[in-house]
């Protein structure tokens, strides 16, 4: 069998070792294709993938194994993974919400594993359709089988700052779900702000209390823009060490279960930051504003980085 824990644990060690070394996890060919009216082909998802691989992007989420009846976009998630040109060095990580789905993404060979939770208890019933608690009872056997297969599994809490359908999200509920998922064997947890309500200061005050009781290297931040603040946020973030951060080419994405939510970061825009502030992604920047250019012709949808714009501009 192969060693599959290799790869997220040489992608710690470089992050504990350099302070100023940035983990990029991006998120668009899944949480950003997920949310598009129109399916996309086969064929473009995996040139997308294949052309993010280009850019030494460390990780990139390439597909869910979800129900279709749920996520339509990602019913060809076997076909993606079989068709994607893989490099030793980047990690291919896919979303499986239950046991049928991790004996799937095992039988494509993913390098990793996510689950996905909410610490919004309307937030989840309306995604996965059961409370909190039963989310969490339905991920055991997924953590389980992982841990016997060697399959390193990541996190997902949604809704960190803010919920669509009950609006306020209590930090302690957020602690609640994220020390439950570290305890269960996530090595990673993300924090995500799903409708992109939250500002420095909430994030400040949320992570600051999270690494009191899990430790910051278990944790990334996955910030949407709705309101522009996604940037500042991953700064706090970066600020408290957190040295993980989930983004989209081009700021595709949004929510199927969160209306109004716009998408992710750009991941053109976090590395144009981060490049310009002395930290370390090993990202090329040039190859990625190209690649973000291409998925939002061929969608028919303005290019959402600002940093991608105006490098093309110049290009």
């Amino acid at each position: 069998m192969r060693h599959l824990f290799l790869k997220p644990l040489l992608q710690l060690n470089l992050i504990r070792r350099s302070s100023t070394f940035v983990k990029i996890v991006e998120v668009g060919p899944r949480d950003g294709l997920q949310n598009e009216a129109s399916v996309v082909p086969t064929a473009t998802k995996i040139k997308l993938i294949n052309d993010l691989s280009e850019c030494n992007l460390p990780v990139i989420e390439a597909t869910s194994f979800v129900s279709p009846k749920w996520v339509p976009q990602m019913a060809d998630h076997s076909e993606v993974m079989a068709g994607i040109t893989r490099h030793d060095n980047i990690t291919y990580t896919v979303l499986t919400p239950n046991m049928k789905g991790f004996d799937k993404a095992i039988s494509v060979k993913a390098d990793e594993v996510a689950v996905f939770g909410a610490a919004s208890e309307a937030f989840s019933r309306k995604n996965i359709n059961c409370s909190i608690d039963d989310s969490l009872k339905r991920f055991e056997p997924v953590l389980a089988a992982a841990k016997e297969k060697n399959i390193p599994v990541r996190g997902y809490v949604s809704c960190v700052c803010g919920c669509p359908y009950q609006g306020h999200v209590s930090t302690a509920d957020v602690i609640r779900v994220t020390e439950k998922l570290v305890e269960m064997g996530c090595y990673e947890v993300s924090l995500g702000d799903t409708i992109g309500v939250g500002t420095s200061h909430a994030m400040r005050n949320l992570i600051s209390d999270l690494i009191k009781v899990v430790p910051v290297s278990s944790l990334a931040v996955h910030c949407h823009d709705t309101f522009g603040q996604a940037l500042a946020n991953i700064v706090t973030a970066l600020e408290l060490g957190v040295r993980t951060v989930d983004s989209s080419i081009a700021g595709l994405g949004g929510c199927p279960y969160a209306k109004g939510a716009s998408g992710n970061v750009a991941t053109e825009d976090v590395v144009y930051m981060l490049d310009g502030n002395g930290m370390e992604t090993n990202v090329d920047l040039e190859k990625l504003v190209k690649v973000g250019e291409f998925i939002s012709d061929y969608l028919g949808r303005p290019n959402m980085s600002k940093a991608g714009l105006a490098m093309l501009s110049k290009m």
